[in-house]
């Protein structure tokens, strides 16, 4: 079963709402026949029983309640307290980052940010205004902080796209919440920041278009919706526009630049090669299944989510917006290398950042990514793999990945389970080889 099934298949408390939500309102029904439905938030507290916001609360697809997925639905506020569920194209991919990364430093002055403690997107914002990141991709000097936090929207309609007809469909907007992380005005124009900590395949463009919209009828210059994604040491940075300002599924990007805080981000093939080379066998853990998390850069969002908390299966269910199932995989996968503990509260598992863990996540970058496939390749699964990848020029086939696990003593599996945990032998390893590639 793919990760993307495999995420659905448990449910959680928002898929049970959801669907009951469903159910009692025919929403299924009433798109077909009317082409959208309109909820408020009074409805979803009084039958799906959950807090309205987090309930519509999608920021990525991956977010997306199973119901939703499977019916190509979507959900946008359109008051601030009315939400409209329809086929709206509403997510944007975010593009390939495989550009060259520019290094920035923080002032000597500066003593109370730490580039390699960024806790917070707020304090990723600090410190990509304090080295000069910000002042770069905007290529103006001129900058000023002015709007942020929460505000109404005021009234604005556009057109969004609708991935089951085919044509666009519109939409009216009448003071619906929305919320600015951060926003820069310079000489050039007022850009208008979105920051996110962790890593993600996309975003709903919502995040960016309500703001813009709001902003363009205030100010006589150009606005700039930009987004800014930290990430395992790494700001990147993507400025989009809106060909249409009238239409929400015009989004393009503008360009992309990704930076770091420190000299030296280079890893190249001579540093793997290395770490195959000298590399300490670990010995396979009789206690943790072999990895079945597809996703490394999930794993690293894991424990960044984890550094300075513990945190219960919940908990982190609920930030991923994972089911429980995956959130297990995930937790194991951390587990296996050494990264995360566990320990139990009565019958409550509580997963914190083991010590290994909290010394990787001080690291700096390029130290940092050589110590997580250092902790990859101690496995010989994975080493083999990668031998063998480097000695043919691709990767290497299911089956022939599948025999390598078997003959590297890890625990017996039957049936499908080990094609399944393959993937996640090939998942890591094409995230070892990107690294080569920034």
């Amino acid at each position: 079963m793919s990760e993307a099934r495999e995420k659905k298949s448990s449910v959680g408390p928002n898929e049970a709402a959801w669907k009951k939500l469903f159910e009692h309102f025919d929403i299924l029904r009433q798109i077909e026949a009317n082409g959208r439905f309109q909820i408020s938030a009074k409805q979803i507290k009084a039958v799906g029983n959950r807090e309205p916001r987090l309930m519509a609360k999608f920021d990525h697809t991956f977010n997306l309640p199973r119901i939703f997925e499977k019916n190509k639905l979507a959900i946008l506020p359109v008051t601030r307290g009315d939400y409209v569920i329809s086929h709206f194209d509403a997510y944007h991919k975010f593009e390939s980052a495989d550009g060259p990364i520019t290094r920035f430093s923080l002032p000597s002055y500066v003593q109370s940010l730490d580039a390699s403690n960024i806790p917070s997107e707020s304090i990723a914002l600090n410190c990509a205004i304090a080295t000069g990141i910000v002042a770069d991709f905007l290529d103006d000097e001129a900058l000023v902080p002015t709007v942020s936090g929460r505000m109404g929207s005021g009234s604005f309609a556009f057109d969004i796209g609708n991935v089951v007809r085919g044509i666009p469909e519109q939409l009216q907007v009448n003071n619906s919440q929305i919320e600015i992380d951060a926003a820069y005005e310079g000489l050039k124009g007022l850009a208008l920041f979105e920051a996110k900590s962790g890593w993600s395949e996309d975003f709903i463009i919502r995040q960016l278009y309500y703001p813009f919209r709001v902003w363009s009828s205030r100010v006589g210059k150009t606005v700039r919706p930009i987004f800014l994604v930290y990430f395992n040491g790494i700001y990147r940075l993507y400025e989009y526009a809106f060909q249409n300002p009238n239409s929400y599924s015009s989004l393009i990007l503008v360009k992309q630049k990704s930076y770091a805080i420190e000299e030296d981000t280079r890893i190249e093939r001579g540093d793997i090669d290395h770490i195959l080379q000298t590399v300490q066998p670990a010995q396979e853990p009789d206690n943790i299944p072999f990895p079945q998390a597809d996703s490394f850069e999930r794993v690293i969002s894991l424990c960044e989510m984890l550094n300075g908390q513990e945190l219960s299966n919940k908990e982190i269910t609920d930030e991923f917006a994972f089911a429980e199932r995956q959130t297990g995989y995930y937790t194991n996968a951390a587990l296996y290398l050494g990264l995360v503990q566990k320990r139990r509260d009565g019958i409550t598992p509580l997963y914190s950042l083991s010590e290994a863990g909290r010394k990787l996540l001080g690291m700096k970058y390029k130290r940092r990514q050589l110590e997580l496939c250092r902790r990859i390749l101690s496995h010989k699964a994975f080493s083999d793999t990668l031998r063998m990848y480097f000695q043919n020029g691709n990767m290497p086939a299911e089956n022939e990945i599948v025999q390598i696990m078997l003959n590297s003593n890890v625990q017996r599996m039957s049936g499908s389970t080990p094609g399944r945990r393959s993937s996640s032998i090939r998942g890591w390893l094409y995230w070892i080889l990107e690294l080569m590639n920034a």
